[in-house]
């Protein structure tokens, strides 16, 4: 299948806080595997349907670790950094993701449930003390999954302000110049070679990074790969559910019905998460992978050496997979969907996700039942040129 169209600009338009591009509708239908040109100047390839995707994510063909090299194709400017958990492939992959997944298990996460809990009651406590209107972003949705993943690696959260900066722009597309991004990226690095020492010198902390900083002393892994895991985890861990925490928030605002559900039956938030990790993406596209040969993916030849972006949202609502795809339906049979990836970079902390999302939510509209939003929500807005897109702020009164 020869492709004459001319690339699409990526990353792609987004009209709506509540949905994603309309482009991945034309995509699915004409160009299942669609040229793309990206914000670095290099071109590539998107791939949107659902089983396509699903297979990209699991094919070794399709690196990680070779987004790292020097001449590879580039999503924004900035070169990845290797070393870490998402430009990695296994064995190295293996061998690190094993020092971490401990903590991430689904046991492991039960046992902390009671901890999320007593984190989310105190936030709420601070809101209803303020009294409405309040604003959700700042009020949950960030300090939440911050203080959960500050706790569980044994990072400062006195220090959130400081890397939440950094954060942004390291999951920058557009929003940040290529010497930001990496003023950025060395600033977070340096914090962690400061935090890693003092852990190092005081021997006796129970968090995770402490015991990153013991596997290290023995070898299994090196000083850039421990920085590397303490960096990944951070970020990746409070950016990602914070995004979820207020986009599931709002879906649920804009549909009360699902909420009275909840009321009558508060075993169903299971349920009602999935079909919000479904719906409302954390971007608008996925981690950028480089072919190592040529491969076939619905009848196109990608070439060996070029970047492909597996769409998760474009997957996620793909009408070949689920009926009525766009609309929120906290009854779907199959809630099968790739929202945390899916292969050896299946998301390590999507048990720590789940457990956010489910308790957070099902909290606050337990304690809040007339919970409404208070602005429009076409005047709602999220944040462009990142790879992970959050709510500016979500007003709400009760």
């Amino acid at each position: 299948m020869e492709h004459e169209q001319k690339p699409h600009p990526y990353p792609f338009t987004r009209y709506s806080v509540t949905e994603i591009p309309p482009i991945y509708r034309h995509l699915r239908e004409k160009e299942p595997v669609a040229r793309a040109a990206f914000p670095s100047g290099d071109e590539g390839w998107v791939v949107s349907r659902f089983d396509d995707v699903y297979s990209v994510l699991a094919d070794p063909r399709f690196s990680r670790a070779a987004t790292a090299e020097p001449d590879a194709p580039r999503l924004t400017s900035a070169r990845p950094v290797s070393g870490g958990l998402f430009t990695m492939d296994p064995p190295e992959h293996t061998r690190l993701r094993r020092l971490v997944a401990k903590e991430f298990t689904a046991r492991r996460i039960n046992g902390l449930r009671t901890h999320i809990q007593r984190i989310t009651d105190e936030l709420l406590d601070a809101m209803e003390k303020q009294g409405p209107p309040a604003e959700l972003i700042g009020s949950l949705a960030f300090p939440l999954p911050v203080r959960v993943i500050c706790e569980l690696l044994g990072v400062p959260f006195a220090d959130h302000d400081k890397f939440q900066k950094w954060s942004e722009g390291i999951v920058s597309l557009t929003s940040h110049t290529e010497d930001e991004a990496l003023h950025d990226m060395a600033s977070l690095a340096g914090y962690f070679q400061e935090l890693i020492a003092a852990k190092r010198a005081d021997g006796t902390g129970d968090d995770l990074i402490s015991a990153l900083v013991r596997a290290e002393e023995e070898e299994r892994l090196s000083e850039h790969e421990l920085m590397m895991m303490g960096m990944t985890l951070l970020v990746a861990g409070h950016e990602t559910t914070a995004t979820v925490i207020g986009s599931g928030a709002l879906s649920l605002l804009l549909h009360p019905g699902a909420v009275r559900t909840l009321k009558e039956s508060p075993e169903r938030i299971d349920d009602i998460v999935e079909e919000i990790l479904r719906v409302n993406p954390i971007g608008d596209g996925g981690p950028l992978r480089v072919t190592l040969e040529d491969v076939e993916v619905a009848g196109t030849t990608i070439p060996a050496g070029a970047a492909v972006v597996a769409s998760v949202p474009g997957a996620n609502h793909d009408h070949r997979r689920f009926d009525d795809p766009h609309s929120f339906d906290i009854d779907r049979p199959d809630q099968q969907h790739i929202a945390f990836g899916h292969g050896v970079h299946y998301c390590i902390g999507a048990a720590l996700a789940r457990a956010e999302l489910q308790i957070s939510l099902s909290t606050l509209f337990r304690r809040f039942p007339g919970l409404a939003l208070d602005a429009e929500a076409d005047e709602l807005e999220m944040t462009r040129g990142m790879m992970v897109h959050s709510l500016r702020e979500l007003p709400v009164s009760w």
